[in-house]
């Protein structure tokens, strides 16, 4: 019975995604340090996951795999640079976890709590990001098998035309500014690490299920509205968590759009 429980979880969104990134964490891992990835592994997830095990216990009476806060301690390792501190990616995790059940509807979360938790955690701790699990360090190869990953999640979760609007306009709008202005100040959009980070958001945190819209034309439009508001944020505040900024913005207009169509 438990074997069968496995099985059917492994082919879940969050089952098949929990694997693929466990897969790009070992590859990202071997460039890495192990006395700095490991401690940050670990307690991001173990926090994450313990948390939010005694949360899903108390509301829904039993004892349930906490995947969902898993998936978010991992996803915060891999954006997080390693050389922060183990207690930096513990407290990252904690506030992800829950920011889950604090600011949520009665639909879902009403922001992607890895995103959300980056954020808050760069203004108490000043954190540095490196998107080292996005394989910045490793051979060109590897960025073909960070694509092949994130469109094989993607197609999972039926977000393929919120990807590709986000990353056309993305890359639009820079590539218009290179032209238009000084080409120097956005190169690193098109170099490592940037490119292997915006790849990585685009597949992994902007399809996120939970806050992310289901219907092809409403995923244009939030595709469009955190494609424009990154660039904007680069832009203008130049913060490196500009990609995350703006999928919480998006984020904002997904649970707006859910309110206001209950109304209706």
């Amino acid at each position: 019975m438990a074997n069968g429980s496995v099985v059917r979880f492994i082919k879940t969104p969050k089952g098949l995604l929990l694997i693929v990134l466990t897969i790009l964490t070992g590859l990202a891992a071997q460039h890495e340090q192990p006395e700095h990835v490991g401690p940050l592994l670990i307690s991001a997830v173990v926090v994450a996951g313990i948390i939010d095990i005694f949360i899903l216990r108390k509301r829904n009476g039993g004892w349930e795999f906490p995947s969902g806060a898993v998936l978010t301690g991992l996803i915060i390792a891999m954006i997080l640079t390693p050389f922060e501190p183990w207690y930096v990616a513990a407290a990252t995790s904690a506030i992800a976890v829950v920011s889950k059940y604090v600011f949520r509807t009665r639909f879902a979360n009403i922001f992607n709590p890895a995103a959300l938790a980056i954020v808050i955690t760069f203004y108490i701790f000043d954190t540095g990001q490196s998107w080292w699990g996005a394989l910045p360090e490793l051979k060109p190869v590897a960025l073909m098998a960070l694509f092949a990953a994130g469109v094989f999640i993607a197609d999972r979760v039926n977000k393929i035309p919120m990807v590709l609007i986000f990353l056309g306009i993305y890359y639009l709008l820079f590539t218009l500014t290179a032209y238009l202005g000084n080409p120097a100040h956005v190169a690193e959009i098109y170099r490592a690490p940037d490119l292997h980070a915006v790849l990585y958001f685009a597949f992994f945190i902007l399809t996120d299920p939970p806050t992310s819209p289901v219907k092809y034309p409403h995923q244009l439009i939030y595709g469009g509205i955190v494609a424009v508001t990154s660039y904007s944020f680069f832009q203008l505040v130049g913060a490196v968590y500009y990609l995350l900024a703006a999928v919480l913005v998006g984020n904002l207009w997904e649970a707006g759009r859910r309110w206001y169509a209950t109304q209706e």
